[in-house]
């Protein structure tokens, strides 16, 4: 299968540069992921496609403010770093902008100089491992100085570092949102409870394989990175049990689908996990389980794309973005959903 199979064209004024002010208010297009028929709601009739007992997976991971910009000591060229993953203490994986004067020893300063790195080792296409050094609260400093790493699509600054984070946002450590799960307000969630729908939350730090294309043309040959995650026993025993009862188990986002995917590999159901996966999904999976996906609508050739169209087929999902564009859809992060249901 090959990476061209998964493009589409996209006029550029139906990318979505801002959130709408009701989160919930956005359009949604419901698919049938077996026949792939097709229809257009709004996101909050989410509620008429759940039923007492089904379960509602959310990615509880908060983004932090990851984008920083700063210069060399003496120098005034500036530079970018984006924290990718926290690895030990004040040490984190970074890509960074330009990087080929970026080598072992470089330091960067930000702001007033509360906050300064240095490199500690070079990885590869731009990417490196950093120290922090800061004065008082690191996180403090971050708010201060950094901000919210929005998708390079978006080119429109962000008013409210809260619209690019889900409401019920938990656990620091993501470098972007999972962005379906912004279309959540606390109303409909107490809404969907109240339904008898189980609301249960994972965590997967979004890293570096958000940012990365596919340069290959054999998919197959696509390596991903690895992002941590984490399942707890509360969350997986919710799962295992509905699941025997023949209840829907719907992801919120891709995220969550590689969290519960990667789980379940090689046992025969959930058990509470903390680790990391570099699970790629695309046609041909066989999903153990996740029976049902919300999502946004996707970049072309990108493996969000492959996995969405491994939820039906190939052909399905190029058809409702077909009808999607038609229809005038607003796509990427702060776009419009899609359901696709059993």
């Amino acid at each position: 299968m090959k990476t061209d199979d998964f493009d589409f064209e996209l006029d550029e004024s139906l990318i979505a540069q801002h959130p709408l002010k009701d989160r919930d208010h956005a359009r949604l297009l419901v698919m049938d992921k077996t026949t792939g028929e097709v229809c257009h709601k709004m996101f909050y009739d989410i509620v008429d496609y759940l039923e007492d007992g089904d379960v509602l997976v959310l990615n509880d991971t908060k983004v932090i403010p990851a984008r920083l910009y700063g210069h060399r000591d003496g120098k005034e060229e500036k530079v970018e770093v984006l924290m990718l993953k926290n690895t030990k203490d004040d040490i984190w994986e970074c890509l960074v902008k330009p990087g080929k004067k970026m080598r072992v020893g470089s330091k960067l300063i930000f702001g007033d100089g509360r906050l300064s790195c240095e490199v500690l080792d070079v990885i590869e296409d731009g990417v490196r491992i950093i120290e922090f050094f800061y004065d008082g609260i690191f996180e403090e400093r971050l708010d201060e100085l950094g901000e919210m790493p929005l998708p390079p699509y978006i080119t429109e600054k962000l008013e409210n570092k809260d619209d690019y984070q889900t409401v019920y946002a938990k656990y620091d450590g993501s470098a972007a949102a999972p962005t379906a799960g912004l279309h959540f307000t606390e109303e409909l969630l107490d809404k969907i409870r109240n339904m008898g729908v189980y609301v249960e939350f994972v965590t997967l730090h979004v890293g570096l394989g958000t940012f990365r294309p596919v340069k290959v043309n054999d998919i197959e040959k696509h390596i991903m990175h690895k992002e941590v995650y984490s399942l707890s026993r509360e969350t997986a025993d919710v799962i295992n049990r509905q699941k025997k009862l023949g209840k829907k188990i719907v992801a919120v986002g891709t995220t969550v689908v590689r969290t519960l995917e990667s789980a379940i590999r090689g046992e025969d159901e959930l058990t509470p996990k903390s680790e990391s996966t570099d699970i790629f999904i695309y046609p041909g999976f066989e999903f153990k389980v996740v029976t049902s996906l919300i999502t946004n609508f996707h970049l072309p050739k990108s493996t969000l794309m492959m996995l969405v169209s491994a939820m039906s087929t190939r052909e399905n999902i190029l058809n409702a973005y077909s009808e999607a564009i038609k229809e005038k859809y607003r796509f990427f992060s702060f776009g419009d959903a899609m359901f696709i249901k059993e």
